[in-house]
């Protein structure tokens, strides 16, 4: 297949529900937009409905909205519910949704504003809705993160909050850290079944909303270089859509931009941190956003089924 992946590759979706977060606007829009345009049924899981309308009437296709706020669990289950009264399946889950360097904030229910919305509002989301996944072949979660895992990144058991310490740099490349740790675990444990695969993906650097809280110190630099380092929303779905369509991707395996440092381009396989990787914290992560969250998922671990460290072929 060419590495120079478009939406043009997508394969028709006509019969499969997908439901993308955050898609009222930026990645989550152009992804539900495109998926829409294949034939999917997409649900744009959305925080403010009237915006989610707006987008879902500039849309092709089947496209409905559902309100979804992921800064709450009751909001999480609200949705989750009614989904499940709606749809007897679902094929892909696109988690989309996020915040990005917002100041010291907690969700309605006291976890640092960045983790529980990126983390663990998707992670609760998925297990909800796991069950209407796994009888669906070739069904896929697909959950975007950031070159910012990477950037002051770890997973922070001693103080997941910020309430010690907090650092919105640092808060968020936590949470994106833990959206593929989320993910390589989530991957382990769905391998058993056979059915249901997944992935993640990260768009490098698009010019979406989600910067609109970048620190004073970055904002006038990043303007001006914007033009010269950053693609369209459009061109920065394309990992994710890859991720959630290319016959030929794997679970466990992570899309994004084939430019240099992963920062513009079309959507190839990509190598996330060795940090990420560690088995051993993707396990603590995954108990812990269980005990916070209170979902469980249907799925359990069994035995130790590697997460490729690297770019596994899928071409």
């Amino acid at each position: 297949m060419s590495e120079k992946w478009t939406t043009s590759n997508i394969p028709d979706q006509h019969g499969r529900v997908a439901v993308v977060t955050g898609a009222n606007t930026g990645l989550g829009y152009e992804t539900a937009k495109a998926l829409a345009g294949h034939g999917a049924s997409v649900v744009l899981a959305v925080r403010d409905v009237r915006k989610g309308e707006q987008a879902a009437a500039r849309m092709t296709g089947d496209v409905s909205v559902q309100a979804l706020d992921l800064t709450s669990l009751d909001s999480v289950q609200a949705a989750a519910a009614a989904l499940r009264s709606r749809f007897d399946r679902i094929d892909l889950l696109i988690n989309n949704a996020g915040v990005m360097y917002t100041p010291k904030r907690t969700t309605r229910d006291g976890f640092e504003l960045q983790f529980g919305t990126n983390h663990l509002g998707h992670f609760a989301l998925t297990g909800l809705l796991l069950d209407l996944m796994l009888p669906v072949p070739g069904s896929r979660v697909v959950t975007v993160s950031s070159t910012g895992h990477r950037i002051r990144a770890a997973i922070h058991f001693d103080d997941l909050h910020g309430e010690r310490s907090y650092s919105r740099v640092a808060a968020y490349g936590q949470s994106k850290l833990a959206n593929l740790m989320f993910t390589y675990e989530l991957q382990r444990r769905l391998a058993a079944h056979g059915t249901t695969a997944a992935l993640a993906a990260h768009p490098g650097l698009s010019g979406t909303e989600l910067a609109r809280n970048t620190p004073a110190a970055l904002r006038l630099p990043l303007t001006w270089l914007a033009p010269l380092i950053t693609q369209t929303p459009a061109m920065g779905a394309l990992p994710t859509l890859r991720a959630a369509t290319d016959p030929a991707a794997l679970g466990g395996q992570y899309y994004g931009p084939g430019g240099r440092r992963e920062v513009m381009g079309h959507p190839r396989l990509v190598t996330s941190s060795p940090q990420s990787y560690e088995a051993a914290v993707q396990q603590r992560l995954w108990a812990v956003s269980e005990d916070l969250t209170g979902v469980r998922f249907p799925v359990v671990r069994s035995g130790q089924n590697p997460i490729p460290s690297g770019p596994a072929a899928a071409m």
